[in-house]
This record gives structure tokens, sequence and C-alpha cells, in this order.
């Protein structure tokens, strides 16, 4: 019988470690749990000792399946929504260049962050691709994921309030178009494989991801592939990219650990408040609530925004087409950033 290759045992461990601080995480209710929590628990891991690690296989099907997941959130339903309200995505778009220069600009001169370190870290959202990205082109990862997990701690904190603050109570639903047919998905795998094998022989950063993401979101767009991949395929997905991410946090000093800890709160600060002049300006524009363009505006994680507005009724549809405008917007602007930090 041929033994366990060392690595496969040491994936074994580090995402059983990183399942545990998932489900910790939950219980206490922390955000984005399926990331942070094994992102932290494997991080405390590694820095005591333990072989953690992440074999390429499984970190190109983590991609894989993430790419597919962003993508199906492009439905229909979205895309009209989106195509009625072009003067708020204007200003949506307006609000992540802004925010992106603003906090860049922070962790440069304030937090001495390299450049791709702190473009990366500035990026208001897309948390998943972000990471990958970090991960895929040497930028300093523990930095950027403490970053990016501020933002979205904080941002779950603070947009709740002020959306309470405001008043405004909601009606709408947003469909929920069930699981994705098998015929789909053989057809979304191969096609994004291909794709993404194209992307990197381009140079594109996460190729794999992209191509996923770019198959599916087509896909859903056209209304050929309806659905979403099943719970428990995503959730498992997550916890592994959170995983991948702890085995870069061996030997991270406590003064970085300090040090990226304000910084995220000082972009959370620019992020928020830059959000929130824009939801005020663009309700004047469209009519809408303050409340319903600040969730619709508001970096924080896609499927928290989202759960917030389908708890409260607050448009959810219109919210969910602005975050996956925010979402494909940064999946163009990101890797331009990432040329032009290079070449800088």
């Amino acid at each position: 019988m041929q033994a366990i290759h060392p690595d496969w045992q040491a994936a074994a461990v580090a995402l059983v470690i990183g399942s545990a601080g998932a489900a910790l995480f939950w219980v206490i209710g922390f955000p984005a749990a399926l990331l942070t929590g094994p992102a932290s628990a494997v991080s405390i891991a590694t820095i005591m000792g333990v072989r953690c690690v992440i074999p390429p296989a499984l970190r190109d099907g983590v991609f894989l399946l993430i790419g597919v997941s962003i993508g199906s959130t492009v439905t229909p339903e979205v895309i009209a929504t989106a195509m009625a309200w072009p003067l708020s995505l204007a200003v949506l778009l307006v609000t992540l260049i802004l925010v992106l220069i603003l906090a860049l600009i922070a962790l440069e001169r304030i937090f001495r962050f390299d450049r791709m370190t702190a473009m990366l870290s500035a990026t208001p959202g897309h948390l998943s691709y972000v990471l990958s990205l970090s991960t895929d082109i040497g930028a300093d990862v523990p930095r950027v994921a403490l970053v990016q997990s501020m933002r979205v701690l904080l941002l779950t904190l603070v947009v709740p309030v002020l959306v309470a603050v405001w008043g405004v109570e909601g009606t709408s639903q947003l469909a929920d178009r069930g699981m994705i047919a098998p015929l789909g998905l053989a057809v979304i795998f191969p096609l994004g494989i291909a794709l993404g094998w194209l992307f990197k022989r381009l140079k594109i950063p996460a190729a794999l991801l992209l191509g996923a993401m770019a198959v599916s979101a087509v896909g859903q767009g056209a209304d050929l592939t309806p659905g979403a991949l099943p719970a428990w395929v995503i959730g498992a997905a997550f916890i592994a990219m959170g995983s991948l991410i702890g085995t870069r946090f061996v030997g991270v000093d406590r003064a970085v650990l300090a040090n990226a800890f304000l910084a995220g709160l000082v972009c959370t600060f620019i992020a928020c408040g830059v959000a929130a002049l824009g939801a005020v300006l663009a309700s004047e524009l469209v009519g809408l609530p303050p409340a319903v363009l600040l969730l619709a505006f508001a970096p924080g994680g896609v499927e928290v925004m989202a759960a917030i507005a389908i708890e409260t009724g607050l448009e959810p549809a219109f919210v969910a087409a602005h975050h996956v405008f925010r979402l494909l917007a940064l999946t163009v602007i990101v890797p331009v950033m990432v040329v032009w930090a290079r070449r800088g």
C-alpha cells in the first residue's frame, strides 16, 4: 500500500485545524467566518511549529470553485436591475476608485507598506479574489489578510447600525435560483479550466479563478446555467482558502501584526466614510433612501451586505446588482493596478 505524500498529510492537518477555526468563528458570530476562522487558526498553528501545507493541486481546485461561486451571482435579475440604475453604478465606481487611492496613499505614507501590498490591502472588497492574488504574486499576505479582515469586520458592525439610524424598512425579496444542474457544472468546469489556462499563458494574475468566474458569469447572465454551487461546496472552498492564507503567516513579527491591525482600522474608516458620502449623493440622484445606497456601496463582504438587504427587505436585487458590479469592476481594476505597481 502506497504511503500518503507528506504534503497531503500536512494538508489534512491544515484543513482539520482550519475547520475548527471556522466553527469557532461561526459560533462567536465573526464575519466571513469560513475565511477568517481558518486563516487565524492555521496561522497560530504554523507559528507554533505545526506543519501545514496546501498543495498546488488543492489550491487550484479551490480557486476554480471560488471563481464559479463569484460568477454565479451574475443572474439575469441582477443584470436587469443594474441596467436600470446607471447613475448609482457610476457613483459607485467613483467611490471605489477614491477609496482605493486614499487608502493606498495612507498605507504607503503612514504605515510604510510596499506598493504591491498597499494596493491589495487598499482594495475595497473582493476578499477571496484579493487574497488569491496576494498568494499568487508574492505580496505580504499576512498584512493584506489582516487589513482586509479588519475591513470586513468593522463594516459588518457599522453598516447595520447606520441602516438602523436611518430607520428605513423594506419589503422586497430576492429570488432563490436553487442549485446549478450537474450538466451545467460539466460545461462550466472544463471551459473555466481552459480559459484559466489561456489567462495563465497571458500572465494574468489568479488565472484559474478569473477563467472560472468569467465562464460562470456568462452562463448565469445568459440564463444557460442557472443556479449556484451547493452551500457545503462553497463552504469547503472558503475553509481551504482560509487555511491557505494561514500557511503564509509563518514567522510573522508581532510588530508587523500590530502595524497591519492599525492600518486596517484606517482603511475601514476611509472606505466607510466615502461609501456613506456616495450613498447620500446617489440617493438624491435615484430617489432611493440613503440606507439602501449604503448597503449597495459599502465594500464589506458581499454575502454579509446581501444578507442584511434580504433580512431587512431593502431592495436586495438592487444591492446585489451593485455588489456584483463592484466585484466585476475590481476584477478589471486590480490586475491593471498590479501591472502599474510592478512597473512602479
